[in-house]
């Protein structure tokens, strides 16, 4: 890990921030409503609307990743896997009808759809995880190496 530097470790908060509020933003507003309501409602579709900031987070992981030649492989096989099943259920929604209303929401096609739109937000999961160990790595490395230059 040589480029552990201070723009590498703003890289990863930031992109941990972005991908952990996608992740905590339903859950939160679910609990939410949960004591003010006495209800709880999970939007589910949540992290899907906030895409933009899911990718964000990814993207500046992934750079951070590449830079520390750690967790490469964790944080861009979720981060293109969550792509994948984002567009996937977009496209099956649309290819079936279901998105302009042409067809009704049931059956397989909408399972299907579904099922892929969740996968989305779970896989958003191992994104966070992955940036917050490869936080902990830069960390490590940075105090191994400032314990290695006070022996010295």
């Amino acid at each position: 890990m040589e480029k552990n530097t201070v723009i590498t470790k703003i890289l990863v908060i930031i992109g941990l921030i972005l991908v952990w509020l996608t992740v905590l933003t339903p859950i939160i507003l679910a609990f939410a409503a949960l004591f003010v309501m006495g209800r709880f409602l999970l939007d589910y579709m949540m992290p899907a609307e906030m895409f933009a900031a899911a990718l964000g987070g990814a993207i500046l992981l992934f750079l951070a990743a590449v830079r520390v030649k750690e967790r490469r492989i964790l944080i861009g096989g979720a981060s293109g896997a969550a792509i994948f099943m984002l567009f996937g259920a977009q496209l099956t929604a649309m290819l079936t009808g279901m998105a302009s209303g042409e067809r009704e929401a049931v059956g397989l096609p909408f399972i299907a759809a579904m099922g892929m739109l969740i996968l989305y937000d779970l896989l958003l999961i191992p994104i966070g995880i992955g940036g917050i160990l490869l936080l902990r790595d830069m960390i490590r490395d940075s105090r191994s190496r400032s314990r290695t230059a006070r022996q010295k």
